[in-house]
């Protein structure tokens, strides 16, 4: 994963904390000890310090750089517990013992130094499914205010094309519905600006264009726009927008009678379901040899994302740096 330029250097300017988890993992190991070399910040592994070190030293990985926290003896376990307890307050079966537990898991300790402040950003997945990252993500941090539903975005570099892409969802959300459409199109244009730093252009995406075919799946797309402007005003969103009219400038001179803020210009993709998503991200991927990086997890108040468990060395040191960069 060679992460576009742009990101890579603002992830470098900002130099974040991140934790990761899952510190038995030899690629999280390599993975920690590049970002540590490269200047992208300060990895923090969890676990045993002397069994990290013992597997470090056997693959030959260098820990300068990193930091290693045991949540068994850290000393602010007890200050975690308590705001475990302020977060699930009322919830059925929740009680010091129960947080103790949760919060020696390492995905879910690791949320937590997200959730207080310790750490910027939590990258894991490597070894733990994607559902686990989710549920820790929801039960500590958290999603953002008035957003519904946990999703995720690729960033597509597609050669000689003139701008980055966001596609979203191509990962989590199967068949989301108008309002959960809604919100991964304000939560991927808020990526979209957290990440690289300028302003998104966001298409709804659909078979039709402005009213071009009536069926219920165009329906979903309209109303899905409709809340999506309502709900962020700041976010410049249109739809319902066929792909080569929401991309190229002569399409959309074409296909739209009015003006409009995205149509041609858009550098953001909101795909209807997860099926359109996760093909068109393989399609461009795989035909246009285009540069995917993700999926990324958002929606959350502070960074956390998933990785695929068939993640690479380098894939995992480039969501650390998207996280980076977004944080």
């Amino acid at each position: 994963m060679k992460i576009p330029e742009v990101i890579w250097k603002r992830a470098k300017e900002k130099k974040k904390r991140f934790v990761l988890p899952e510190s038995s993992d030899e690629r999280i190991l390599k993975a920690a000890s590049i970002a540590a070399s490269e200047g992208l910040g300060t990895p923090v592994l969890l676990g045993e310090p002397s069994e990290i070190r013992e597997r470090a030293k056997t693959l030959g990985v260098d820990l300068d750089g990193i930091e290693i926290i045991n949540p068994k003896d850290f000393p602010r376990f007890n200050e975690y517990v308590r705001r475990y307890m302020e977060l699930r307050t009322g919830k059925a079966g929740e009680n010091e013992a129960v947080a103790r537990r949760v919060l020696s898991k390492p995905i879910y300790f690791g949320a937590m130094m997200v959730e207080m402040g310790d750490v910027d950003a939590m990258v894991a997945g490597a070894s733990t499914i994607t559902a686990t990252v989710i549920r820790a993500g929801k039960l500590i941090i958290g999603l953002q205010e008035g957003i519904s539903v946990a999703s995720s975005f690729f960033i597509m570099s597609v050669p000689n094309f003139d701008r980055l892409l966001f596609f979203a969802d191509a990962a989590v959300n199967p068949d989301p519905t108008p309002e959960e459409l809604a919100d991964i199109a304000i939560t991927t244009g808020r990526s979209y600006r957290a990440v690289l730093g300028s302003e998104p252009r966001i298409a709804l995406l659909s078979f039709s264009t402005k009213g071009s075919a009536a069926h219920p799946l165009v329906e979903k797309v309209v109303k899905a726009t409709e809340i999506a402007k309502k709900k962020a005003p700041d976010l410049l969103i249109d739809g319902e927008l066929q792909a080569d009219a929401a991309l190229i400038p002569a399409v959309a001179a074409k296909k739209l009678k009015g003006e409009s803020p995205v149509a041609g210009k858009a550098n953001v993709l909101i795909f209807p379901d997860l099926n359109a998503g996760n093909i068109a991200y393989k399609l461009v991927q795989h035909l246009a040899g285009a540069g995917a990086y993700g999926p990324i997890l958002q929606g959350f108040r502070k960074p956390i994302s998933d990785l695929s468990r068939g993640a690479k060395v380098e894939d995992i040191v480039g969501v650390m740096a998207i996280l980076g960069a977004q944080a």
